[in-house]
Formats: C-alpha cells, sequence, structure tokens
C-alpha cells in the first residue's frame, strides 16, 4: 500500500517537469550498494489495542516518585489544571508555523502574550518567541553578542553543568574563546572574573540564584563586565523572580533561562522552553523571531512577525544563530500558567519555595554531618556535605518513594543539592529528615 497521497499520474508529470522518466533515475547519483532493495524488514502491524497494551507495560517499568526533593535545573511545581486544558485545545496543538498571519492570528497572539509576560518578569524591554530551552537560550546569547573585534566568553562556573556544556560546543564551533572563571565558597569569584575580563570579552554569563542555588553578588558582576565594555548576560529561574530582583535592575543586558517550571511537568527531560529577553538598543541581535502587535485595515487588532533575523533564512554565511523556529505550544504553556498564577500567586508561589527551603535546610543541616556546605542566601536550592556514601542515602529514600537531592562532589566530597518548591509539605521534609538519620545512626 502506498502512502503517498499523489497519483501516479501525478508523480509521471512532476518527474517530467523536472526531465527524468522514473524514480529510480531520480536518484541514479546514488551509488547502488546504498540503495534498499527490496521491502524493509519490518514487524507485522500491530493494532491500537496491541500497541497501547505495550506501550502501557513498558511504561510500568518507570520509578514514579511521590515525593521529590530534586532541581539543578528541572524543577516540579504546581500547575493549575486550567493550563493543561487551554494548551491541549487541538487550535494549538495542530498549528505549524504563524508564516501566513492572516490564517495564524490565534498562534500569534499566544506569543505575543508568552513575550509581554517574560519581559514584565525580567524588566527587559523585548522577548523572542523562545528557544529549544534554557541552555540553548544561554549559548545564543553568548552568539548574539559576538563581534569581530570582541570574540571571547567569561562564564561563571557556577553555572548548570550541561548549560556549560552547550555554551562549550556553541563556542568552540564559532572559534569564540572561552574563559571559565571559578567559584569560590558557592559563588563567582569576582576577583578571578575581573582578571579574565579584557578588550576581548564580548559577553559575561552568570546565573542567579546560580547552581548551588546562592543568589550571586550580581550587582558587582554587572559593574565588572559593563567596566571591561562587554555586556552582561544573566540566566535564572523564572518564579525567583517574582521576588527577586530582575535582570533589569542589575543592569543586565539579556536575561535567559530555563521557561519549564512556568506550566511545563518534568516529562523525562522534555519539550523545555528557553526564553531570552534584551533591552530594546538590541532588539534586533535577538535570534528567531518577535511577534508585534498592529492594526488592520478596518482598525482591528492585528498580530504579525514583526522581526526575524532574515540572514538566518537568506543569507546564512553572516548569520549568528540559526534559531528559525521556537517551542510555540510550550510558549502558550508559559503564558496561560503565568495568566492562571497572576502576580501574587507567582510571588506565592516564590515565597513558599524559600520559606520551605529555609525549614527543610535547618532539618537536615541538624543531622550530623549534613552541615551546610555554603553561607549565603538561597532561593529553592541548598548544598549540603554528606557524611555518607550519597548513594546510600539516595537509596534509603528511593526504597520509602521519594526523590533525594543530586549527588554532586565538591572538592572531592560527597555533596547533596536539595531542591524544596512550593508542593512539598512539612511532612515530607520531616519525613526526609527522619530517613537522613536513620541513615547515618
Amino acid at each position: 500500500m502506498s502512502y503517498i497521497p499523489n497519483t501516479i499520474a501525478e508523480r509521471k508529470e512532476m518527474l517530467g517537469s523536472i526531465g527524468v522518466s522514473s524514480v529510480e533515475e531520480l536518484f541514479a547519483a546514488i551509488p547502488e550498494n546504498l540503495r534498499l532493495k527490496g521491502r524493509m524488514n519490518l514487524p507485522q502491524a500491530k493494532t491500537e489495542f496491541e500497541v497501547l497494551s505495550e506501550l502501557t507495560a513498558l511504561s510500568e517499568k518507570n520509578t514514579l516518585f511521590k515525593t521529590c526533593f530534586r532541581g539543578a535545573g528541572a524543577y516540579r511545581h504546581y500547575i493549575p489544571s486550567v493550563v493543561r486544558s487551554l494548551a491541549s485545545r487541538e487550535e494549538f496543538v495542530t498549528a505549524y508555523t504563524p508564516y501566513q498571519p492572516e490564517l495564524s492570528q490565534g498562534v500569534l497572539q499566544s506569543i505575543f502574550e508568552y513575550q509581554t509576560v517574560i519581559c514584565e518578569l525580567t524588566g527587559m524591554d523585548a522577548s523572542n518567541a523562545g528557544v529549544y530551552d534554557g541552555a540553548q537560550a544561554a549559548a545564543e546569547a553568548i552568539a548574539m553578542f559576538r563581534e569581530r573585534k570582541r570574540t571571547k566568553a567569561v562564564v561563571s562556573a557556577a553555572i548548570r553543568p550541561m548549560t556549560l556544556s552547550v555554551i562549550k560546543t556553541y563556542c568552540r564551533a564559532a572559534d569564540c574563546a572561552l574563559t571559565i572563571v571559578p567559584a569560590r565558597d558557592g559563588v563567582t569569584d569576582l576577583a578571578a572574573l575581573k582578571a579574565a575580563l579584557d578588550g576581548e570579552t564580548a559577553a559575561v554569563y552568570m546565573e542567579q540564584p546560580n547552581y548551588y542555588g546562592i543568589v550571586e553578588n550580581a550587582a558587582g558582576i554587572a559593574d565588572a563586565a559593563h567596566g571591561a565594555g562587554a555586556k552582561l548576560i544573566m540566566g535564572g529561574h523564572p518564579i525567583s523572580l517574582a521576588v527577586l530582583k530582575t535582570p533589569a535592575e542589575y543592569s543586565a543586558d539579556a536575561a535567559v533561562g530555563e521557561g519549564q517550571p512556568l506550566g511545563m511537568p518534568l516529562s523525562f527531560g522534555g519539550p523545555y522552553l528557553g526564553f531570552m529577553a534584551v533591552k530594546a538598543r538590541d532588539m534586533r541581535r535577538l535570534p528567531g523571531r518577535i511577534v508585534g502587535k498592529t492594526a488592520d485595515a478596518q482598525g482591528r487588532d492585528a498580530y504579525v512577525l514583526t522581526l526575524q533575523a532574515r540572514e538566518q533564512h537568506i543569507r546564512r554565511e553572516k548569520a549568528v544563530s540559526s534559531i528559525c523556529s521556537n517551542e510555540a505550544l510550550c510558549s502558550l504553556t508559559a503564558a496561560v500558567y503565568c495568566a492562571a498564577m497572576g502576580k501574587e500567586g507567582l510571588r506565592d508561589a516564590a515565597n513558599q519555595c524559600h520559606a520551605k527551603a529555609k525549614y527543610a535546610a535547618e532539618q537536615i543541616a541538624s543531622i550530623d554531618g549534613f552541615g551546610m556546605k555554603f553561607g549565603g542566601f538561597f532561593f529553592c536550592e541548598f548544598v549540603t556535605s554528606c557524611p555518607v556514601p550519597a548513594d546510600r542515602v539516595m537509596d534509603a529514600l528511593a526504597k520509602q518513594n521519594i526523590l533525594g537531592g543530586l549527588p554532586i562532589k565538591i572538592d572531592g566530597e560527597d555533596c547533596i543539592l536539595w531542591c524544596v518548591t512550593e508542593v512539598n509539605t512539612k511532612a515530607e521534609i520531616d519525613a526526609l529528615t527522619k530517613i537522613l538519620k536513620e541513615v547515618i545512626y
């Protein structure tokens, strides 16, 4: 059976129009030994019921933890039921790309609303429609500020390892020099940062809060970066922006981050959403697309693709990015989540994250050997030392259906990066503390 919708006559007409008589002639340039001969050796097709049964059986191999104390870049937050209800409407799920604005007003408006939300959260002037994830947003921002005479990037070692890995890949491919500034006491070493800056530095990247959960001296980092003529890119947890200073208040030139906390479940790693926002002066540097609001001939609201970096499509040799798309369904989800929560709801969620994390830190640090690794103010994550192998702690928690914090090594010492959000209860934190005591006593 053929799944190609064109008729045999239509195929012959298309082949004839390009001067060949058959599909075989069309692919004549492909060596014979590379062509598929005969039918593919595929298993026999299954019914819908059989496929669902097999997939269900496979899913039962997964471990679904009832309680989670792990973050490190992906976070479990409360998601109002209206978010999934609206984001799963078929008008949005099946829409592809808004190249024809007269047919895509709903999708374009959803992106416009998302951009507005990101600008309100970050304090920036312009946001793009989003990129694939937070790590890519950070790497794209560094590439965005790279110039002919400034080709060097300076990055704090206190950022998320996965983000650093992506930045390294981008810089290696673009022949961009990368300097990694060490962390001291869990935060960026400001003296080392200043020493690393020079006239070739295009951008400095830091995260607020950083990988260890600590709120950095962003003002000092911003002054150092700008004093060297470099741009400051600030990554961060979007919900923390409801209570912490915004990137704009720290005079950052770009705000980036992972949008997953804004209404997206953990989902085994994706799909997620990278947000990017800049000041108006750098709006034309943004990769991807920007949706704008205008009026049609009758004066009605209308949404259009206001700005796209066209060289990504037609002048690739001058492009600073290969991003030509966006995570439209995820950006819609983020916009709906923020609308459902509202300013007070987001602020309440952020305050609960911090208050519960502070309580958990106090309880865990009171256990012998589980002291706080670093001082300083933290948002919803913190690091403790671990007096026994971290795997033993994780196994004990897993037996109680709890996903513990992330085991990490700091100067060769076993430590645990814990995360507490608004969905964690006092009873869960107390149960965690009880198990940790049992592990070492």
